[in-house]
């Protein structure tokens, strides 16, 4: 997966949990201020219409009262009235008022405060037509009586109508206001339920949000870094497997990358590394002991010499077989028939010259003879019981050599147990405990029993771990050494190599 394929980057996960959190946050505000504006908007339209109408409430009927006496009982006339100064022009009074009874009935929304406006209203028509009565008596003249009854009973009645009309209007305004502000209250008890639902809403929606994108990043990063530590403990073979399609999965991929070709390249170290291994231990087993072939031709000139020609010859039979079967054609593997064989014709030579302390007895069972074993397995071993068991017990000792077949060991198969044991001078706890931690030890490694640590090596290095080499032994009472290796048939000449 490359960069161009990552359909969901983090940084628009992020985003998301942002804006899952802040878009219903942002919408009740907004919602909220919307709300808001539209009651101090209506609070503050009621409150100037309730301030313009107590406006005229308060001065309209004196003024229009008095005007209008004035220009009944004086010489003042219409086209004077406002040269006096403290006056007013009825029309223009009324003129006012209509006009802003009209504007207030546009912006009005209660029902009883625009019957109350209309009402005022008719009152200010009816109250222009008796002023229009009172100028037409003033301009026929001798018609003071019929202005002062007029003036009684018409205009201060219609004034008294006006203010009336302003005041109802000014009662229901004020009722408005209650009313808008129980819708207020209800408003908000409702914001504050819908704020309290949507809240928890949202919390619930930014739980399961902020889980699903936080688990689609941290479940890969853990995944990484166990991973990373399967790789950092040596093991290559596990892999990452993410479809998270994001930044993640890429580095997953390479990370997936690293470790197969650390993989490759540990496991072609390794393979190198055994294959040099094995070709030192094969150059180690190749090497012939030369004090063993020094003390042999020693012994056969010995032999010679006492007139002995027979078991001279005897032994040059034996030591020919012996250093057939340590040549082997170079093949790594022989059959157990044939190591029997080696280790036999080792016994023998090393009996003619031990004759006085040495004695063996070799009881391999037959049906093993199939199998197939590592070319000088058990002569170690057995050479190891004659110079550190038999030679130090100073006295005649004697060599077992046994094979026997342990059936149904393992689920794996059947194995093979090979035993060499000796009568010889043996070791205490402590010194079996240091020659079987030596020889655990790569036989390059080991301080002493090297010979048995070359066995062991090949042995667990061709076989596996679970195989190899085992000690037991007693101060004074002798030593037994086990060899435990699976039971695999020689089949063909292939499989010595």
């Amino acid at each position: 997966m490359t960069t161009e394929k990552i359909k969901y980057p983090l940084k628009n996960k992020l985003i998301v949990l942002v804006l899952v959190a802040m878009v219903p946050i942002l919408y009740i505000a907004i919602y909220l201020i919307v709300a808001l504006l539209d009651y101090s908007r209506a609070y503050d339209q009621i409150v100037s219409s309730m301030m313009l109408a107590n406006n005229y409430n308060m001065y309209f009927k004196d003024e229009m009262d008095e005007s209008l006496y004035k220009l009944v009982v004086s010489n003042i006339t219409f086209d004077t009235i406002e040269e006096d100064g403290t006056l007013r022009d009825p029309y223009k009074l009324i003129g006012e008022l209509r006009t802003e009874s009209e504007n207030l009935l546009t912006m009005t929304a209660d029902q009883e405060s625009r019957v109350w406006l209309q009402s005022l209203l008719r009152n200010v028509d009816t109250l222009e037509d008796r002023v229009n009565d009172i100028r037409a008596n003033q301009e026929a003249e001798g018609q003071y009586e019929k202005n002062i009854d007029m003036l009684y009973n018409d205009i201060y009645i219609l004034t008294e109508l006006v203010q009336d009309d302003i005041q109802h209007y000014i009662y229901y305004q004020t009722k408005s206001i209650e009313h808008l502000k129980t819708q207020l209250n209800q408003e908000v008890e409702r914001v504050i339920i819908i704020s309290v639902l949507l809240g928890g809403c949202i919390v619930v929606v930014v739980i399961l949000t902020a889980s699903a994108i936080l688990n689609s990043i941290t479940r890969p990063i853990q995944e990484l870094c166990r991973i990373t530590s399967q790789i950092a403990e040596g093991n290559f073979s596990d892999r990452a497997r993410m479809q998270t399609e994001d930044e993640l999965e890429v580095l997953s991929d390479s990370v997936n990358d690293m470790s197969e070709n650390l993989e490759v390249m540990v496991h072609q170290i390794k393979e190198d590394e055994r294959k040099m291994r094995r070709a030192e231990l094969r150059l180690l087993q190749e090497q012939i002991n030369p004090h063993f072939l020094y003390n042999t031709l020693d012994t056969i000139v010995w032999l010679i010499e006492g007139d002995d020609p027979d078991k001279a010859v005897d032994i040059v039979v034996a030591l020919s077989e012996f250093f057939r079967m340590v040549l082997s054609k170079g093949k790594e593997y022989i059959s157990i028939r044939e190591e029997e064989a080696h280790i036999r014709g080792y016994l023998e030579i090393q009996q003619v010259r031990y004759q006085d302390i040495l004695d063996y007895e070799i009881a391999i069972d037959p049906e093993l003879y199939q199998y197939r074993i590592l070319k000088l397995t058990l002569q170690p071993l057995v050479e190891n019981s004659l110079y550190h068991g038999i030679k130090y017990k100073r006295a005649k000792g004697k060599i077992w050599v046994t094979g026997t077949m342990q059936r149904g060991a393992l689920p794996g198969g059947d194995r093979i147990l090979l035993c060499v044991q000796d009568n010889g001078a043996g070791m205490d706890s402590e010194e079996v405990e240091r020659l079987q931690a030596e020889i655990q030890k790569p036989c390059k490694e080991t301080e002493k029993g090297f010979g048995l640590a070359n066995v062991n090596e090949r042995i667990r290095m061709n076989f596996g771990m679970e195989y190899g080499m085992t000690i037991e032994s007693e101060k004074g009472s002798g030593t037994k050494v086990s060899i435990l290796i699976p039971a695999v048939r020689l089949e063909s000449p292939a499989e010595r190599m």
